[in-house]
């Protein structure tokens, strides 16, 4: 690993400051996914800053009913808070399903949400990837693709995003609270992280020194009926190789409302808009998930190893949409 700097900031302005014009510069949260690529040499800051007492560790409610969730929250006090279980429970599950207990206990919202992929060409710093050597190529689309991207992929870049709080939060149409140099923001999710196009090596909108300091989500009472459902190769602290997030708001056999995210197919939390927009006015069959969940993966560009990845998303789509209207 190479030798760095180590600082700790006290609030958001502070770090944000302590970045300003170093481009070697970058923040430790919980650290569970940056310390793994130090030790690959795939991140190599010459200054790590400290955020850990930068940001928000609460969870608090709004007087309009909205939940705002501080970038310092560990993912297990997110996962078991009882506003969070009650409301939103595709996000409680979705962060259980994650890593393992110890790593939980140790990682952030907002680390979470900024971890990199998986790919096992991008973590190789022997390998060509395009992520983090520009122009290098990516041999995963010839090579090693079976658990990467079937939709929204280029020809620079095949990597999917691993987050599965991730996914469950652009269901719920989640609010990013940015701290930047010109002062705080907000991005929406879906719209923080990009599709990887020409430009793979950059996995999400924030600029350099952007610190994520809070998650917002909406007062939206039918996220009370939701699910999230990873499909994996062992049943423990293994990425998705599909994943459904999903919220219905049902009236008499007919769906007025609902939330879909797809997660391990694509750069990003996959916001499957087309299902969504399928199914507001049909009734709450297995027949029209079927007809939605086709119409998203209508776009889907498989790989010659990854094309099961298709009708298993399809699949879940449909048993998970078929279980909430249950």
């Amino acid at each position: 690993m190479r030798p760095f700097e180590y600082r700790r900031a006290t609030d958001a302005r502070s770090a944000v400051g302590a970045l300003r014009g170093r481009a070697d510069a970058m923040y430790l949260g919980g650290g569970t996914n940056l310390v793994d690529l130090m030790r690959l040499g795939v991140a190599t800051p010459a200054v790590l800053v400290d955020v850990s007492g930068a940001t928000s560790d609460a969870i608090e409610e709004s007087g309009d009913g909205d939940l705002l969730i501080g970038a310092g929250v560990r993912n297990s006090d997110l996962a078991a808070h009882p506003v969070v279980r009650r409301r939103y429970p595709m996000l409680a599950q979705a962060v259980l399903a994650g890593a393992s207990g110890q790593i939980r206990n140790m990682a952030t919202v907002g680390g979470n949400l900024l971890q990199r992929t998986r790919c096992s060409y991008f973590q190789d710093v022997a390998k060509p990837c395009n992520k983090h050597r520009p122009g290098s190529g990516c041999p995963a689309r010839e090579g090693d693709h079976r658990n990467l991207a079937i939709i929204g992929h280029s020809a620079s870049c095949v990597a999917t995003h691993p987050s599965d709080m991730a996914v469950a939060l652009a269901a719920l149409g989640a609010t990013v609270h940015i701290e930047g140099a010109d002062g705080p923001r907000t991005v929406p999710m879906p719209g923080l992280h990009r599709l990887p196009g020409d430009e793979p090596d950059r996995d999400t909108v924030l600029e350099p020194g952007d610190l994520i300091t809070a998650v917002e989500l909406p007062a939206l009472p039918f996220a009370a009926v939701s699910r999230y459902r990873k499909v994996r190769d062992r049943a423990s602290f293994a990425f998705a190789v599909v994943s459904v997030a999903a919220a219905l708001d049902l009236a008499d056999g007919v769906v007025r409302d609902c939330r879909i995210a797809l997660g391990g197919v694509a750069h990003v939390p996959w916001r499957a808009a087309m299902a969504e927009s399928a199914l507001r006015g049909a009734p709450a069959t297995a027949a029209e998930f079927s007809r939605a969940a086709d119409l998203e993966l209508a776009a889907a560009r498989p790989l010659p190893e990854n094309a099961f990845k298709v009708p298993l998303a399809r699949n879940v789509l449909v048993r998970t949409l078929s279980e909430l209207a249950s």
